[in-house]
């Protein structure tokens, strides 16, 4: 099957060339577009290219990561194309940020969490990069300092929430306190919370309750208008290793390495419990969790962006109506600026007779 090509060409034009989703369509078809509005052309909302519900964790169910497969399984696409298809994706999701910071009614948060090395940094990057920055602030958040400690352990992630009309990243997250810590209990301990003497006093019911916080926090959240997308990226532990020692043997990534990393990965069993607990526990219809698969990256971030994409088109935004009277004013305005005299445009001399 021949590759998917896509190209602007003229006035915004757009000729697409589907030869590689043969599947999908039986001939080769050529179709052009003019308008920079790509609508469906690059799939991103068509399950027979991404089935989201295959990646999302439906509410009140206990899953196993296990169960759940690390590498794209399809026959459908392939590298080349799922990067094209993303190229024409991002164009669109900017279009649609527009609307959702004119719309001024709803935010957006997005949570990634992983393992070390599943492709976190490069999924922000890759998606993002077409979207106004105005609009998108991006946190990556590390091991709290003592002055976060000092304070509930959502505080310093709420500080990051967006405003209406933006969007917030947040490249780990309050997750990481039923994640880290449950793997290393002896870490909540530093948040002296009351009655918390040991790490022995860390039980099944303390996990519950946060998780229950965790619930509450986020349903506050989307009362208010927020809408929360929450991503697992499912890396397999064959592949991390891959990745790390592709950090150590190109001195271009050496400093994407730590021997923390290392230590973490001798813990992969218990995250990977962690991990399946939170996201059973936690995956609800208004802070959904997507299991992505994240062995392929190309897979990984055209997956990420179909759910974004159709996040968005749920939200039905629009441009802000202008008022009749508010039509008037602008009218009024464009004579007065007619009006003016362009005194930086020489006057024409007269030819001589």
């Amino acid at each position: 099957m021949s590759s998917l090509i896509a190209e602007f060409f003229m006035s915004g034009g757009f000729k697409l060339n589907l030869g590689k989703c043969s599947k999908i369509i039986p001939q080769e078809v050529e179709i052009l577009y003019f308008s920079t509005n790509l609508n469906h052309i690059f799939m991103l909302s068509d399950d027979r290219l991404i089935n989201i519900k295959e990646l999302l964790v439906k509410p009140e169910t206990n899953i196993k990561l296990k169960d759940f497969h690390t590498e794209y399984k399809g026959d459908i696409l392939v590298k080349e194309e799922a990067e094209s298809l993303l190229e024409m994706g991002r164009r669109h999701l900017a279009e649609i940020q527009d609307k959702l910071y004119a719309h001024n009614r709803y935010s957006v948060l997005i949570v990634f969490q992983a393992m070390d090395a599943a492709g976190k940094d490069g999924a922000v990057k890759h998606i993002m990069s077409g979207f106004n920055p105005l609009g998108v602030k991006v946190y990556s958040f590390k091991a709290p300092n003592s002055h976060e400690l000092d304070h509930d352990y959502f505080w310093r992630h709420t500080l990051a929430l967006p405003a209406r009309g933006e969007i917030a990243i947040h490249n780990r997250s309050h997750y990481e306190n039923v994640l880290v810590t449950r793997v290393h209990p002896e870490y909540v301990m530093n948040e002296n919370i009351p009655g918390i003497e040991s790490p022995k006093k860390i039980d099944e019911k303390f996990w519950k309750a946060r998780y229950k916080q965790i619930r509450r926090f986020e349903k506050n959240l989307a009362d208010n208008g927020t809408v929360i997308l929450k991503f697992f990226l499912h890396v397999s532990k064959k592949e991390q290793r891959k990745r790390f020692l592709e950090r150590i043997d190109d001195p271009s990534k050496n400093w994407k390495f730590s021997l923390s990393d290392l230590k973490e990965r001798g813990f992969w069993d218990e995250y990977q419990k962690a991990y399946s607990e939170a996201i059973s526990a936690t995956s609800t219809e208004y802070a959904p969790w997507f299991v992505i698969p994240a062995d392929d990256k190309w897979y990984a971030r055209l997956a990420i962006a179909s759910v974004i994409y159709r996040m968005f088109e749920k939200l039905d935004l629009s441009y802000p109506t202008v008022t009749e009277a508010q039509k008037a004013e602008l009218q009024k305005a464009r004579l007065q600026l007619m009006a003016e005299k362009d005194n930086g445009k020489k006057k024409k001399k007269k030819d001589k007779a």
